[in-house]
């Protein structure tokens, strides 16, 4: 059988899941013993005790009934009614209604069923007028008798004192698991916080902790971040020791050239030499992207204002779309700056226009950058993104200098905030549309 439609209806947390392991056997077990206990006991234990009752009232129907008069009746009633405990009126004339008890009253539906088989002159029963006493209508020869007895002569007393028993117990005991059941999951959530900070480029302190399988997977995790933290450091030395050599023969090269006079081709040797100081800080800030500093609260549409008025100041066509967006978020200003300014610059070097939107959402919040340019085949935007990556035929890279870096540290950064960075076709201009999205 296929169960799959039963996933809508499960819980999708730890907790929810592990109570749910939990509170079902419990409950399970209560309710079968619940079951079998009012089978035994509210059935069969008070229909044994009925029984006992009803040979009592055929006693009392034939001691009645030979009577020889209404008087001798009544007198025999009454050396019965002392050994008998009963209560015994003769003759009475109303009559209430025939049976009547609570819906609730499980052993009271035992009761009357019995006597109704039992006790051939039976016509009325009342368990609701008076809940600690049964009483009873019989017709006799000299009239019809009213007889009350203790209800615990035909149901055992305080019944529910084992069901709040079993309820308070199961109770109990569902509370000291679930205590237990926190104390083992709060180092996995301690585990996940750990590894969702590093995540969005955090560092927190973690110490294995719980299960052993738990402190297993703690100890690879920590494992894990030190060999990636040793990378980042490894490269980013790397870079950076290539960055320091390389720009010490270009300045001699400036400076060789600045001494030149008249030199055939000495401007082009210069713009060459430019570039190449420009590239050696791309490479310096994609190897630096993930040593930014900690999250600051950040105004996230300042940050974009000042984004935009910077790149319209050189004339060009920018601007920020009005946006309902208000309040601060956990980010690296220098890092978000970088990557929103790269978007820009790439939009501006490939298009005419572009246009800056901040999206807010219930859960996240969206960076929009959009332009007129050529823009992006779908089915080379995740190789755009890839360090050092150039799409000549789909970007037109004559229009700029560049290693293909500019969406790979824009989507590093946005992966260290716990975000993504998607590109796609925009609606209005038609060129690239590139976003930013962030977590709340």
């Amino acid at each position: 059988m296929n169960f799959a439609w039963l996933k809508r209806y499960m819980p999708r947390g730890l907790y929810g899941r592990a109570a749910l392991i939990l509170l079902l056997p419990i409950i399970t077990l209560l309710v079968v013993v619940s079951v079998v206990f009012i089978q035994r006991h509210f059935e069969d234990v008070t229909r044994q005790m009925t029984m006992a009752l009803a040979l009592d009232m055929h006693l009392l129907q034939a001691q009645t009934d030979q009577a020889a008069d209404a008087g001798q009746a009544r007198a025999r009633i009454r050396n019965l009614s002392g050994p008998l405990q009963l209560e015994v009126d003769l003759p009475v004339q109303a009559v209430p209604a025939r049976f009547s008890r609570y819906f609730y009253d499980l052993s009271g539906r035992v009761v009357i069923e019995t006597l109704k088989n039992t006790v051939p002159g039976l016509r009325a029963v009342d368990l609701v007028h008076d809940s600690r006493q049964v009483v009873l209508w019989l017709q006799t020869r000299h009239g019809l008798a009213r007889v009350s007895v203790s209800r615990n002569r035909v149901s055992a007393s305080n019944p529910h004192q084992f069901l709040v028993l079993m309820v308070f117990v199961g109770t109990l005991m569902t509370l000291i698991a679930f205590i237990y059941l926190r104390n083992q999951l709060r180092p996995i959530k301690r585990l996940a916080r750990a590894a969702e900070a590093f995540g969005k480029g955090r560092v927190v302190e973690y110490r294995p902790s719980g299960a052993i399988e738990v402190r297993a997977a703690g100890n690879a995790f920590l494992d894990m971040r030190a060999r990636i933290e040793r990378q980042i450091e490894q490269r980013t030395m790397m870079l950076s020791g290539v960055s320091h050599d390389l720009r010490t023969p270009l300045t001699r090269m400036k400076l060789a050239l600045s001494m030149l006079e008249d030199c055939p081709g000495a401007a082009d040797l210069e713009g060459d030499i430019a570039d190449m100081e420009r590239l050696l800080d791309d490479y310096l800030a994609f190897a630096r992207a993930d040593a930014l500093g900690d999250p600051v609260p950040t105004d996230l549409k300042e940050l974009l204002r000042t984004l935009v008025e910077t790149s319209a100041r050189d004339g060009r066509d920018v601007a920020l779309a009005p946006t309902d967006y208000t309040g601060n978020m956990p980010l690296r200003p220098i890092a978000m700056k970088r990557a929103c300014g790269n978007l820009i610059e790439n939009a501006l070097r490939y298009g005419s226009k572009a246009r800056v939107s901040l999206l807010s959402g219930e859960k996240s919040v969206t960076i929009r950058v959009e332009d007129d340019g050529p823009g992006i085949a779908a089915a080379d935007r995740e190789k755009a993104m890839q360090p050092f990556a150039r799409l000549d035929a789909a970007r037109n890279q004559n229009k700029g200098s560049g290693v293909g870096l500019g969406l790979s540290i824009a989507q590093d950064i946005a992966r260290r905030h716990g975000g993504t960075l998607r590109l796609g076709q925009s609606e209005e201009f038609g060129g690239l549309k590139a976003e930013i999205v962030l977590p709340r």
